[in-house]
């Protein structure tokens, strides 16, 4: 006979901005609201998914399930974006997932799916799941999603792409041009397409779940909420259940961590671009300078630059006298050993993060680092680089007041001096104020998800639906 647990199925993209929150979900899920839940991730042949899931402690009803890597070279070119690449690749793993969700020997009550995967709520309607979709980033992202396919193309094009105006949505702050989510820019790209196609399909849901919290984001969730009188497209209800993060994990041995312990309090500012970000040469460059230049300690988990420039071709992938890879400034590892640690590729983040000598941020402005350096409290250095990472960067500077961010055109360097300025605005006294708003919201944020309270309470009216869906369910198969 099957157990009154809810059993709930989770879609996940590749990509650690996708798995680490689909994850943390499918944790509270289960912790939280007693479920049985199972987590379906789209591998990719280069995917670290697999070996970065299974590094944090999986709750006994949780299940993780890789779906086989899917073949989308006949379906792209050199110049496909990223972004249509995950959309391809969610496309072509549909008749996997149904496959997987058909042999389960009880039928999932829900199928929740990232923003990639919208286009498997066909399969939960046909299999009689509740659909939800779990947006990984901020509700101002979530708001212009599902308002733009409402919004006249030409109008879009001419006015906010051409003439630079500021993208107007109802009830939330203005998108300015420099600031506008990339697939918006063309509408002749196979990107915009998809993305008109998920905002058309999002409101379609039972429910949006979104990774923030009401009093970080009042403003774009009252308007959300609002639907009716600002003539939104959905009724589907938004559920803000954040911040779901990857918590820092106990007793963790490392050099980093090591070197952090000698530094004082709140002394060190943190440097890194994510899983994927990486600069030019040229940017580098004046970031090892600026670092240098303001004279404050530091983390930085660099990577080889992008060569996309003349310069560039002078780099290679060797070392120096000092052991400076050849992509820094000369003896710049010999200057700043005492004051820097310089990574490659990868480091400890949540760990760092959480560390009391961290006492900034110089991040991409992804929503998974973001949330990570608001839940310790650590103001931040918005830089961003791609996808919504502007979006992110203008609220965190403008509406949260996180953060403090480059005046310089985004197609341009930041040069060096501009550099150690942002440096030391965050890491001395003028950033008090930040690091005050960042503490605000750290504590904010760990209210938000206790019992009773506003996250807590969304992710239950989620889990309800699914439990009286089950309910149904059952009376339905008894002849009731």
């Amino acid at each position: 006979m099957q157990t009154m647990k809810p059993h709930v199925t989770l879609l996940a993209s590749p990509g650690m901005g996708h798995l680490i929150p689909v994850l943390e979900l499918g944790k509270r899920l289960v912790s939280d609201h007693g479920f049985i839940a199972t987590i379906f991730v789209v591998t990719t042949n280069t995917s670290l998914s697999q070996s970065q899931l299974l590094k944090s402690p999986i709750p006994q009803l949780l299940e993780i399930v890789l779906l086989p890597p899917v073949d989308i070279s006949a379906l792209i070119n050199p110049s496909t974006g990223i972004l249509t690449q995950l959309a391809i690749m969610m496309r072509q793993a549909l008749p996997s997932l149904r496959q997987a969700i058909s042999a389960m020997r009880f039928r999932p009550t829900a199928l929740i799916v990232d923003l990639f995967g919208t286009e498997a709520f066909a399969i939960a309607e046909e299999l009689n799941m509740l659909k939800y979709v779990f947006i990984t980033s901020t509700a101002w992202f979530l708001a212009l999603t599902i308002h733009l396919p409402a919004l006249d193309a030409k109008v879009v094009e001419e006015e906010h792409v051409k003439n630079h105006e500021p993208l107007l949505i109802p009830g939330c702050s203005s998108l300015r041009f420099d600031d506008t989510f990339e697939p918006v820019l063309d509408r002749n790209n196979q990107m915009y397409v998809e993305y008109i196609r998920m905002g058309i399909e999002m409101p379609t849901a039972d429910g949006i779940l979104v990774n923030t919290w009401q009093d970080l984001e009042p403003k774009t969730l009252g308007a959300l909420g609002d639907n009716m009188k600002l003539g939104w497209v959905t009724q589907a209800p938004v559920y803000p259940i954040g911040p779901l993060i990857r918590p820092a994990e106990p007793g963790l041995s490392s050099e980093v961590l090591a070197w952090l312990d000698m530094q004082p309090q709140q002394s060190v500012v943190y440097v890194s671009f994510g899983s994927g970000g990486t600069l030019s040469a040229k940017q580098t460059t004046e970031l090892a300078w600026g670092l240098e230049l303001s004279e404050q300690r530091f983390i930085w988990v660099v990577r080889p630059p992008v060569e996309d420039d003349a310069a560039a071709a002078v780099f290679k992938t060797g070392k120096r006298s000092d052991d400076t890879p050849d992509f820094l400034p000369d003896c710049f590892l010999t200057r700043t050993q005492k004051t820097g640690l310089v990574i490659l590729k990868w480091a400890p983040q949540a760990e760092i993060l959480s560390h009391p000598s961290v006492g900034g941020f110089l991040s991409h402005c992804g929503w998974n680092s973001t949330l990570e350096s608001i839940a310790n409290g650590v103001p931040m250095i918005a830089w961003p680089l791609y996808a919504e990472q502007r979006m992110n960067a203008a609220m965190l500077t403008e509406d949260i007041g996180v953060a403090v961010r480059s005046t310089a055109n985004p197609s341009e360097v930041v040069g060096r001096e501009e550099i150690e300025s942002m440096i030391r605005e965050i890491m001395e006294k003028k950033g008090n104020a930040r690091r005050a708003r960042a503490e605000a919201l750290k504590l904010s944020g760990e209210n938000a998800l206790r019992k009773g309270a506003s996250s807590y309470n969304s992710l239950s009216h989620v889990a309800n639906d699914c439990v009286m869906s089950l309910k149904h369910l059952k009376a339905k198969a008894h002849g009731g």
